[in-house]
């Protein structure tokens, strides 16, 4: 469990994120909706320390993290794992590589153990026998699973996404969706996703969080969602042109 407690985060005059509070629950894929430049990226930063908060607090489990010092908060960062847009892999390193790199960094394991751990994590986002091949050689589908088994490879407690769906087609944006939603529930993982998707808030979103202009304006379920009475959410959603389709998707699903 994250628990936001009235953060507060200002860049120069422009206030970015104005007095958010939020519990994201253990277990649950918990999505942080909005436009661009809402605040929900820097929400995430924020999150895992990228950036500073100007006030409030962030507590990992009661673990207030924005009162840590260099070396506490590197001790908690074990337990986190990070799927970054586009993945971020390190294009000089094998599939392997890149896998083991939070364990060289944060471990003193064996390279037998930590190859047993690359072999499982590959194994468990269906990429088995990919070790020697570069990022280069793999699809955007691919560099995604890849970069998931890396998030995965500590064993984390939490597991932050950021626009994970970004540049994938729409059945393979699904088949990251739902590698990210069994992961989750696999491991009772505590899971933040940023996302544009609405395909992936009513696929995946067990509690799903709409930042606008630097304020959290609406919380709720997927299934909420298109029953909220909120006009700026309600702007959102109809700018993605999904709205029919959604209302039909969860008409069936209500059947």
């Amino acid at each position: 469990m994250i628990e936001v407690r009235n953060i507060s985060k200002t860049f120069g005059k422009n206030r970015v994120l104005d007095d958010i509070s939020i519990l994201f629950e253990k277990g649950k894929t918990n999505l942080v909706i909005g436009k661009s430049g809402s605040g929900k990226t820097v929400l995430l930063k924020s999150l895992v320390g990228l950036h500073e908060v100007d006030k409030g607090m962030i507590l990992f489990d009661e673990r207030d993290f924005t009162s840590m010092n260099f070396k506490q908060r590197k001790s908690l960062r074990k337990e986190f794992g990070m799927l970054f847009q586009g993945a971020a892999l390190f294009d000089s390193y094998t599939v392997e590589e890149n896998v083991k790199y939070p364990l060289d960094m944060f471990t003193e394991i064996s390279y037998a153990e930590k190859l047993e751990r690359v072999n499982f994590c590959l194994h468990r986002v269906d990429m088995d026998k990919t070790n020697a091949l570069y990022p280069a050689e793999l699809s955007g589908g691919m560099k995604k699973r890849v970069g998931i088994a890396r998030a995965i490879a500590l064993n984390p407690i939490y597991l932050f996404c950021d626009e994970p769906n970004s540049g994938l087609d729409p059945q393979t944006a699904i088949r990251i969706d739902k590698l990210i939603k069994n992961i989750t529930e696999e491991f009772d993982i505590t899971t933040i996703v940023n996302t544009h998707d609405m395909n992936s808030v009513m696929e995946i979103g067990d509690k799903v969080v709409f930042i606008f202009e630097g304020l959290k304006c609406w919380e709720g379920t997927k299934h909420e969602i298109l029953k909220a009475d909120n006009r700026y959410l309600n702007d959102f959603v109809f700018a993605t042109n999904l709205t029919k389709t959604l209302k039909k998707v969860q008409a069936k699903k209500e059947k």
